[in-house]
């Protein structure tokens, strides 16, 4: 900058800075807002997909034409094994079977965060 360009600035004070996380090269001013669960709201009916794994198993083709219902199907998980749940095929968490009013359910343990 040359000489004689001064500019009357206020002073920088860097507790009254806040970053935005989706550009971090960009600082703003005033306190950051809190989230809530109403500021989700426009996704809430947005359709995802749920499953809980229970376990695998390998098997040739021609035997899985034999399954029949009753059959029971060897898995590669022990009983008390935590299950792994996912929401659109991403792994979110992991967690156990329960019963609740005659009714098969999974309870999460832990939630698995998110790689970035």
């Amino acid at each position: 900058m040359s000489q004689g360009n001064d500019l009357n600035l206020p002073p920088l004070n860097p507790a009254d800075l806040s970053f935005d996380h989706e550009t971090p090269s960009v600082a703003r001013s005033g306190p950051v807002p809190v989230k809530t669960a109403e500021d989700l709201e426009q996704v809430f009916d947005v359709p995802v997909t749920v499953s809980a794994v229970l376990g695998s198993s390998r098997i040739a083709v021609g035997d899985l034409l034999q399954i029949v219902p009753g059959a029971v199907l060897e898995l590669d998980r022990r009983v008390g094994e935590a299950i792994d749940i996912f929401v659109n095929e991403r792994l979110v968490a992991r967690g156990e079977v329960v019963v609740v009013e005659d009714r098969l359910g999974v309870t999460m343990t832990e939630i698995i965060k998110a790689d970035r």
